[in-house]
């Protein structure tokens, strides 16, 4: 039986930090259940496609829509052997549903594997579970990593922060080093 993850994203989630590690953890033969509060298997989440353009900030324009594979009132954490976390808007409103922070919380508990890219550590923070923590993010979001005690790190987009059973990335760029390094986590182990 192929191990579990749970994936949270919802509406305006990041394109590329959803899509890239859910079909790569997919090709590896992982289960891939991405969930969002209130919607069921089969809903459909539209996605933002951010990139990096000289402007002060990302843009933001339109992506795909994306199929949620679970539902997300079904969710038992013990049949998961990690938890991926998406970036883009969805994080902001998303940390405000109270099962969400209790997911969290108890993949925390259980020492089991969790990513979390872009803004998909502000689901973190306010799962208060950063404190003593070395983590990335999107830069902006870097505050709310000192704020809930854990220790922002800056890195280059493409890199990941690994602290524990927590990976952190900051942005689309480090899809591969983000999944790479959860995969890791989860007990994954491959030759080149």
């Amino acid at each position: 039986m192929a191990k579990k993850v749970l994936m949270l994203a919802g509406d305006f989630t990041e394109d590329y930090e959803t899509m890239v590690p859910f079909q790569a953890m997919e090709m590896l033969g992982y289960q891939v259940d991405v969930v969002c509060p209130d919607k069921k298997a089969g809903d459909i989440i539209r996605t933002a496609i951010h990139d990096f353009e000289g402007e002060q900030t990302y843009s933001e324009k339109r992506g795909h829509n994306f199929a949620l594979t679970a539902d997300f009132d079904a969710v038992n954490t013990a049949d998961y052997a990690g938890l991926f976390i998406t970036g883009g808007r969805s994080p902001e409103y998303l940390r405000l549903t109270p099962r969400v922070i209790e997911i969290v919380q108890e993949f925390f508990a259980a020492n089991k594997p969790v990513a979390a890219i872009c803004h998909g550590p502000q689901i973190l923070t306010a799962a208060n579970v950063l404190k003593g923590k070395k983590a990335t993010a999107y830069p902006a979001v870097g505050p709310d990593i000192t704020l809930a005690g854990g220790e922002y790190v800056a890195v280059d987009a493409s890199e990941a922060v690994v602290d524990g059973n927590l990976v952190t990335a900051p942005a689309w760029p480090g899809d591969s080093a983000i999944t790479r390094e959860f995969i890791k986590l989860m007990g994954a182990k491959w030759e080149l």
